[in-house]
């Protein structure tokens, strides 16, 4: 009764108020009015499944953003089948601003320029990780006149004339593009990209071949807001020079992995730059000098700043707590000359640290932690792996004063037991814990984690050896929001255990590499469960046959990568999971001895269609039909050989 009083309008607000998928999945099976509201109310569609795609864009007719990146095998003639409905008077490309193309690489020139085309309103497209596009493809491109936004990382094709073609086309409104693994861009296409496109405001050319005669092109840039150049290995201080009067607007710039770069360089770009609020220099400096960190004091608005791996001392940290008063994240990842007194005197002017990386700062102790629990009481993230003098005593600190704490990495902290793990529970906010290569804790400490941190997504007990089917009962009853989930080379895990990780419904990541104790039965029973289940890895289990794989082919429609190597699968197993899981998209099959080179041949034929990337054996490539190796790059699969 209630019902039919509400108007659409009025369902459409109480709609919008749906903050999950699943209560919006909830929602649409409920009643018709509820799914109509549905289909005329929602603005984003990320589609998983290619069978699925005419229906789905012919019902939602009021999309803003497409996303195919995670849909196996778009291919010009899917453009086709997409477009099928545009000669309507209402088609559902009238509206869509934002399309997501990553990794779509059978989707081709004639295929992407009639669905660019055909989006009048299109502003942001990405296209990263299309390893295949070329110069052809960035022509169809160029013709969209309003876009915004680009991503083209590894589109590795591309070259300057491609860029060229962009610059003109869309250089006009184009506001932030990424260039990242570009790899045949050089000098030349930067230059004239800045030369037309002055409304850039972010820019990401990270692992070009570029020089610094390029930053004297970006440094014209009247708008740029930032600057990622990661691992350009020929651009020195001299071209960091340039942008010291250049990029006026200038607040993020990342130099990482600039092997020519030193504590001058970036003396210049700070000295001309005081709105500063993220520096990004790690793995640049085989020395820091002081005058670097006494600079710092005139970047008011600092709050990132990354240093891993450069030479530091117990001064470097009393200039950065003294300077930085308002940072908020500080990386100090494999840096050398990290002490406790250094982290003390850190901590005591940077009260405000959220995110910490002390990864491989293998001198601090439990001083150092507890100092940074006590004053930086708002810590959200602490990365300390491979910190082996860490202890329970740091955990009782951080469950006593960081209860906000949301990601602890303690990789390879051998120092961290169960009494730990119960301090730390305290932390109820956990998000994400990383305890691989922890020998030292059991399915008791676990246990508490599981009762207390209910709120974990992201789980890593790689290689801990104390961890079994116990410890996975109460996991899988407390961690119920579980994604991701490590178990690999935990011996004591068996199928009783997997039988309990079943329940899991929300695993969609999940690694079991090296489980000698684990078979058939006990994947079933993970695949019958776990139907979000997208990415699953499975090397060195030796006693996973053909039944196992069977019920992986009929349960795990969802499966996007798996890795299958050294597995007892046949030609039969291998066949049935390539030619059923429909979104597979990346697999690996190395050392499959019960496989024959037939069962390669009929199992790859039956996923040419769709997949991206395939993991062989060498041998294999004298073996397989020239039709099959030449077929699967054709079709935008990346071969890789063991």
């Amino acid at each position: 009764m209630l019902l039919s009083v509400l108007t659409e309008d009025l369902l459409a607000r109480v709609y919008e108020k749906l903050g999950s998928d699943s209560d919006r999945k909830t929602w649409r099976i409920v009643c018709k009015d509820f799914l109509r509201v549905d289909s005329v109310t929602r603005r984003s569609l990320r589609v998983l499944r290619s069978e699925f795609l005419q229906g789905l864009l012919s019902k939602f007719k009021n999309l803003d953003t497409l996303d195919l990146s995670v849909c196996p095998r778009i291919e010009d003639a899917s453009v086709s089948v997409m477009l099928s409905q545009a000669i309507n008077s209402v088609s559902w490309t009238r509206g869509v601003t934002r399309l997501v193309l990553s990794r779509a690489s059978g989707l081709r020139y004639a295929g992407l320029e009639r669905l660019v085309g055909a989006c009048p309103c299109l502003e942001v497209l990405d296209v990263s990780y299309c390893w295949v596009y070329g110069d052809r493809e960035a022509w169809a491109i160029s013709s969209v006149g309003k876009l915004r936004e680009l991503r083209m990382d590894k589109c590795l094709g591309v070259t300057d004339v491609g860029l060229a073609k962009i610059a003109v086309g869309c250089g006009g409104r184009l506001e932030r593009l990424s260039l990242k693994w570009c790899m045949e861009i050089s000098d030349l296409g930067v230059d004239l990209l800045c030369k037309k496109c002055l409304e850039l405001k972010e820019l990401d050319v990270s692992y070009l071949k570029i020089t610094s005669e390029s930053l004297r092109s970006i440094a014209s840039l009247p708008k740029l807001e930032v600057l990622l150049m990661a691992g350009c290995p020929f651009v020195d201080d001299y071209g960091l020079q340039f942008l010291e009067n250049g990029c006026p607007s200038l607040q993020v710039i990342d130099v990482s992995r600039c092997g020519c770069v030193s504590s001058s360089g970036l003396i210049s770009v700070i000295r001309g730059h005081s709105s500063l609020a993220m520096l990004n220099a790690g793995y640049c400096f085989s020395e820091l000098s002081a005058n670097v960190l006494h600079c710092l004091k005139d970047l008011k608005n600092l709050k990132t700043i990354r240093l891993d791996r450069a030479p530091v001392s117990d001064s470097s940290f009393q200039t950065i707590g003294t300077n930085c008063k308002s940072l908020v994240e500080i990386g100090l990842s494999k840096c050398v000359g990290v002490t406790n007194m250094g982290i003390m005197q850190l901590v005591y002017g940077c009260v405000g640290l959220k995110i910490v990386n002390l990864t491989c700062c293998r001198f601090i102790t439990d001083a150092a932690i507890s100092a940074l629990a006590n004053s930086c009481r708002n810590l959200v993230s602490l990365k300390l792996e491979a910190c082996d003098k860490v202890t329970e005593k740091s955990l009782d600190q951080l469950g006593s004063c960081c209860l906000r704490l949301e990601e602890l990495d303690l990789t390879d902290c051998c120092g961290v037991n169960d009494e730990g793990l119960k301090y730390l529970s305290r932390c109820s906010e956990l998000l994400s814990l990383k305890l691989g290569l922890c020998s030292n804790i059991s399915d008791k400490g676990l246990a508490y984690i599981a009762r207390n941190c209910t709120k974990i997504s992201e789980l890593d007990l790689y290689r801990c050896t104390g961890i079994g089917d116990d410890g996975l009962v109460t996991l899988s009853s407390g961690c119920k929001k579980l994604t991701k989930l490590n178990l690999s080379y935990c011996n004591g895990v068996t199928d009783r255990g997997m039988q309990y990780i079943g329940h899991l419904g929300e695993l969609s990541d999940l690694e079991m590499r090296g489980l000698v104790n684990l078979t058939s039965e006990g994947l079933s029973a993970v695949a019958a469960g776990c139907k979000k289940l997208s990415d699953l890895d499975l090397k060195h289990c030796g006693k996973i046959d053909d039944s196992g794989f069977w019920a992986l082919s009929y349960y795990s429609r969802n499966m996007r990568q798996i890795n299958m190597s050294y597995c007892a699968v046949s030609d039969v197993g291998l066949c049935m999971v390539l030619g059923n899981l429909t979104r597979l998209q990346d697999v690996k099959l190395v050392h499959l001895m019960n496989v024959t080179v037939k069962g390669f041949e009929l199992a790859l034929r039956a996923c040419c269609v769709r997949i991206k990337k395939v993991k062989l054996i060498g041998s294999l490539r004298f073996l397989l039909s020239s039709e099959i190796l030449e077929t699967l790059p054709a079709r935008g699969c990346k071969i890789r050989w063991d």
